[in-house]
């Protein structure tokens, strides 16, 4: 039988408990999206892989009693061969206020980033966003601090790489854990995002702010009446053409209209559908005029 740090035999197998939290991944590797991938090529790069393998098998096993994830914290406690489970920590660093506030910046003047973040995906380029900012999205290898209250010498030993692993697996049900952990919970990360208006770039001019005609509300010039009352017409436009005016100048915003309108009561994935139909117009608007080149 091995022998711990502290001189105490260990057993070759851990005691078997209920209700822990068991991998999905039954064979071969453990992560299937490309940010769980990522992170679990870090610690297959730097970690001892036999200690890992044992780690794997403790993570399928349902060896680990329970994750806790915080900003810049993760916390679990894993059951090994004493009767007394292990206690584990994993240590990153969290992104303070300031840094959070210039990651948001640089991810809202990107559109599509923008968009697929508030569609709750992670797009691959939000790394090199990132690392543009100078705070890397997943910790090198020197960027994990892990402890674990178990007699083992080796590091990491099997419990923390159960806790890696199955961590890799919280990832793969919810990328926002990702950007948790470096110190940005989801609906805070998403209000922030909405909260920018579409991403306006650096440098990029204020947009002009128009008050709208009396009438229907955010339709200017258009005089509101039952439906019962333009059955005949309800598809023609309200205003004449001379009333409508010219159309909008080239220097105009690609989404003018839609916030000429009122913001319509409907969400797609939790995520308003005015979030998510800005980066479309902007991207047509930008194929018009490479086109009109």
């Amino acid at each position: 039988m091995p022998v711990g740090r502290d001189g105490w035999f260990e057993a070759a197998r851990p005691i078997r408990v209920e209700g822990g939290i068991k991998a999905r991944s039954k064979r071969g590797t453990i992560g299937e999206q490309w940010w769980s991938r990522r992170f679990v090529d870090i610690l297959e790069r730097v970690c001892d892989p036999g200690r890992l393998s044992r780690g794997r098998a403790y993570a399928r096993r349902g060896q680990v009693l329970g994750l806790d994830l915080g900003p810049g914290l993760v916390k679990a406690r894993v059951q090994g061969s004493r009767p007394d489970p292990y206690d584990v920590s994993v240590r990153i660093t969290a992104y303070g206020e300031r840094e959070w506030a210039g990651l948001v910046e640089a991810l809202a003047a990107q559109a599509l980033h923008r968009a697929k973040l508030l569609a709750g995906e992670m797009p691959p380029e939000i790394e090199q966003v990132f690392d543009a900012c100078g705070l890397p999205l997943f910790p090198g290898e020197r960027g994990l601090e892990m402890d674990c209250s178990c007699p083992d010498w080796g590091f990491p030993c099997k419990h923390l790489s159960a806790v890696l692993y199955l961590l890799a697996e919280a990832f793969d049900d919810d990328p926002f854990r990702v950007l948790a952990w470096r110190g940005m919970a989801r609906e805070a990360l998403l209000d922030a995002l909405r909260a920018t208006g579409g991403g306006r770039a650096p440098g990029e001019p204020e947009d002009r702010e128009t008050e709208p005609e009396s009438g229907t509300p955010g339709l200017p010039g258009v005089a509101d009446a039952p439906f019962t009352e333009r059955i005949g017409d309800f598809y023609e436009s309200g205003a004449s053409a001379a009333r409508l005016g010219p159309p909008a100048d080239p220097g105009s915003p690609p989404d003018l209209l839609l916030r000429a309108l009122d913001p319509p009561q409907v969400k797609a994935r939790h995520i308003p559908l005015l979030d998510l139909l800005r980066p479309a117009y902007r991207t047509l608007a930008a194929w018009g005029d490479e086109e009109a080149e």
